[in-house]
């Protein structure tokens, strides 16, 4: 395995090496461990594509683009006001 240096604000370093520690890891196994665990766009919009298809067999209901914006919109308006408790 190579390493690689990343440039980051040294607060942010010191944030992830914290939790790192806290789960007993170091920061670079921590760091590799987050890598393996996030999605990039393209796989997000990969598994989003594949739970839609599945919805649709199992249950039928296939909104249109415009009903997922609204439903999209509607989440982030009910998101904004919870937060704002």
């Amino acid at each position: 395995m190579s390493d690689a240096n990343v440039r980051i604000p040294e607060e942010a370093r010191d944030r992830l090496a914290a939790i790192a520690a806290a789960e007993g890891m170091s920061l670079r196994a921590y760091l590799a461990r987050l890598a393996d665990t996030l999605l990039t766009p393209a796989e997000r919009a990969e598994r989003a594509e594949q739970a839609r298809a599945a919805l649709q067999k199992w249950t039928g209901y296939a909104p249109t683009r415009a009903q997922e914006q609204d439903l999209d919109s509607e989440l982030d308006r009910r998101l904004a006001q919870a937060g704002a408790r």
